[in-house]
């Protein structure tokens, strides 16, 4: 068996078994071309029942010191191991040497954020001449004044603003209470939205204590 003809039945299988998209196939075939470039350029000459977990070992070091990250590490690994899959399922092989290779450890992933530009065309695109305007401006700039989760945002109680002292007191996991602080743009907001709720708003509970109640 050599690479081309097991690369070549490899494609049949993700095209016809698989029934994989061309960018998915190109990705597989991809990561074992990579090995091969490896062996080529360390002189190992082997045929692919004769690979190692070394010689797969020593692979991954080497594209780590090329500078890939864990993840595409972590991807190039997948690409291997669905490779030697597939020869174990056609009995090409009997045993696949990417069998005990462990992923490298991925970190993990922050979340993305919002820029200050993107909050603000945000809280801008809101629609003030309709009856919810308010009350959504009110809570997109508590949202972001106060750095709460939407959860705690649609938990908030009228009763807990304490808005004069500048801070919320807001429900949050296990229903433990936490204080935090309220900037004077999310307060006079606040204050709009209370006084339109109270003497504007006709399809909604005027004497509910709740912040968000429609």
């Amino acid at each position: 068996m050599n690479w081309s003809s097991s690369i070549k039945g490899f494609k049949n299988y993700l095209q016809l078994e698989r029934s994989l998209s061309a960018n998915s196939i190109e990705a597989y075939l991809h990561d074992v071309e990579k090995f091969i470039q490896f062996l080529e350029l360390k002189e190992i000459e082997t045929s692919p029942e004769k690979v190692s977990q070394q010689m797969l070992e020593d692979f991954l070091q080497w594209i780590s010191e090329l500078g890939l990250n864990a993840r595409s590490q972590a991807r190039m690994l997948s690409g291997l191991k669905a490779f030697y899959k597939y020869l174990l399922m056609e009995d090409l092989i009997e045993v696949a040497p990417t069998e005990l290779l462990e992923s490298p450890r991925l970190g993990r992933k922050l979340p993305e954020v919002l820029s200050i530009e993107e909050i603000n065309e945000i809280i801008d695109a809101v629609d003030l001449s309709k009856p919810e305007g308010e009350r959504n401006k009110a809570m997109l700039e508590t949202l972001y004044s106060c750095g709460l989760r939407v959860s705690e945002l649609v938990g908030l109680r009228i009763s807990k603003l304490m808005l004069d002292e500048g801070f919320v007191i807001v429900i949050g996991k296990g229903d433990k209470e936490r204080i935090a602080p309220i900037g004077s743009v999310a307060i006079k907001h606040i204050k709009t939205y209370i006084e339109c709720k109270r003497n504007h708003m006709d399809n909604i509970d005027k004497d509910s204590d709740d912040f968000y109640n429609y």
